[in-house]
C-alpha cells in the first residue's frame, strides 16, 4: 500500500502549509514593491515602514522583503491599488482592496468570484459611506447590518474565495 507511511502524512501536511504561507507571502511582496515604488525609494518613509512591519507580524522572512525592496528599485510594470466596492449576502457592504498590474485582469477576477456567489460590483461610493479610512489605511465600518446564520456562512465562504485570489490584498466588511 503506497502513500499511507509516516512520510507521506508529513509531505502532503507541508505541501498544504507551505502554500498558504506563498500565498501571504507573496500578497506582501507585492504590497511591499508597490510602497516602495511610492515612496521613491525611500525605506525609511511610512507607508513602508508599515508595509514591513504588516510582512514581520506575519512571520515574513527578512531575506524575502530584502528582496521585495530590492526587487522594487529594478524597472518592471508598475502595481497600482484599486478599491472595489460591492454588497454581499444579506445587504452588508463589502469593500475589496487588490494590488496589481493589470487592471482588466484583476477587475474580471474578482467579478468572476462574486457571480460565482449570486453577488455583483456596485458602483463607486456606494459602499463606502458605510465605512471610514483609518490612519493606518484600512477601512472601518461606521454601520452594521446583522446577518443570519446563513447569510453569515455565504459571507465566509465569499471572504475567503475573495482572499485566495493572488492580486486582492484586504476584504473589508459591515457585518455583524
Amino acid at each position: 500500500m503506497s502513500g499511507h507511511n509516516k512520510w507521506s502524512k508529513i509531505k502532503r501536511q507541508k505541501e498544504k502549509t507551505d502554500g498558504q504561507k506563498s500565498k501571504i507571502f507573496s500578497k506582501f511582496v507585492r504590497l511591499i514593491t508597490a510602497e516602495v515604488k511610492v515612496a521613491g525609494g525611500n525605506i525609511t518613509s511610512p507607508g513602508v515602514r508599515t508595509a514591513i512591519e504588516k510582512a514581520k507580524s506575519e512571520n515574513v522572512p527578512n531575506d524575502i522583503i530584502e528582496r521585495a525592496i530590492k526587487k522594487s528599485s529594478e524597472p518592471s510594470e508598475a502595481m497600482e491599488p484599486i478599491t472595489y466596492e460591492a454588497y454581499g449576502p444579506g445587504g452588508c457592504g463589502l469593500v475589496i482592496e487588490a494590488l496589481t498590474s493589470n487592471r482588466n485582469k484583476a477587475a474580471q477576477e474578482v467579478k468572476f468570484i462574486l457571480s460565482k456567489h449570486g453577488f455583483s460590483l456596485a458602483g463607486i461610493g456606494s459602499v463606502t459611506w458605510a465605512f471610514e479610512r483609518a490612519l493606518d489605511m484600512s477601512w472601518n465600518s461606521s454601520t452594521t447590518i446583522p446577518l443570519s446564520d446563513e447569510d453569515g456562512e455565504k459571507l465566509g465562504n465569499l471572504i475567503d474565495e475573495l482572499e485566495e485570489n493572488d492580486e486582492v490584498q484586504n476584504v473589508y466588511t459591515n457585518a455583524e
